[in-house]
């Protein structure tokens, strides 16, 4: 009887723990951006906005973020990586914060800030 009892409760365990990790996706979005400092900010947004793990790679402009669907979203990383002023497939970076990232930062856009 005891050893049923263990092995229910290690089940229960392995299914809790399987349980929180079905939730995690990781995802691919593209970003603009041009260097190391796009990636720092990028990745430091998208880690923000809820992303366990974001890498943004500077010669293909695509950032692969990993999070639990069930705090965050693709969605959500998206907006505000673009409120930090970066383009991503789905929103336009904010344009005050696009005038005021670094020279070297400011990336062909599609809307040429003013």
């Amino acid at each position: 009887m005891k050893n049923i009892k263990s092995i229910a409760t290690a089940l229960l365990m392995f299914a809790g723990i399987t349980a929180s990790f079905a939730a995690s996706k990781t995802e691919t979005i593209k970003v603009s951006g041009n260097c190391e400092k796009c990636e720092k900010t990028i990745e430091t947004a998208a880690k923000s906005a809820g992303a366990e793990k974001a890498k943004w790679d500077e010669d293909t402009k695509v950032l692969t973020v990993t999070y639990d669907d069930k705090k965050t979203s693709n969605d959500a990383i998206q907006k505000k990586v673009a409120a930090t002023g970066y383009d991503t497939e789905k929103y336009a970076g904010d344009e005050k914060a696009y005038k005021s990232l670094h020279s070297c930062c400011q990336y062909d856009n599609k809307r040429k800030a003013k």
